[in-house]
């Protein structure tokens, strides 16, 4: 697999090795944060425009120096404006029983909230 077949969301962590980021925790799941960039996560409370902060950061890198947390980066935090919220793809989940005539189909979408990452500080 060449470098340029890997979509742009996943060609950026491979392509800015120097550039400041961090990697913090919000809902359960971990999400990579450099300046200037949109990361979309699980729906948070907060109107467009305002400021979050997020504490748990897990790892920071600042071009050369990388510091990982046990758990989490001691003063590190990334701050970022809430752009929108939004609903995601539509998924289907099919369930099926073989011979017991039974079939169900139901959609789903899940909602994110798009956040631009203001500043990294580690």
């Amino acid at each position: 697999m060449q470098l340029r077949d890997l979509d742009p969301s996943a060609r950026r962590i491979y392509t800015s090795p120097s550039m400041t980021y961090a990697i913090f925790k919000a809902a359960g799941q971990q999400f990579r944060a450099e300046e200037g960039e949109t990361v979309r996560v699980p729906k948070l409370a907060g109107e467009p425009g305002a400021k979050v902060t997020f504490d748990e950061v897990l790892l920071s890198a600042d071009g050369d120096a990388i510091k990982a947390g046990q758990p989490t980066v001691k003063g590190a935090k990334v701050v970022g404006e809430i752009v929108r919220h939004g609903k995601g793809e539509k998924i289907f989940v099919f369930k099926f029983k073989r011979r017991k005539n039974y079939r169900r189909k139901t959609g789903h979408r899940q909602q994110f909230t798009e956040i631009k990452i203001k500043s990294v500080k580690a």
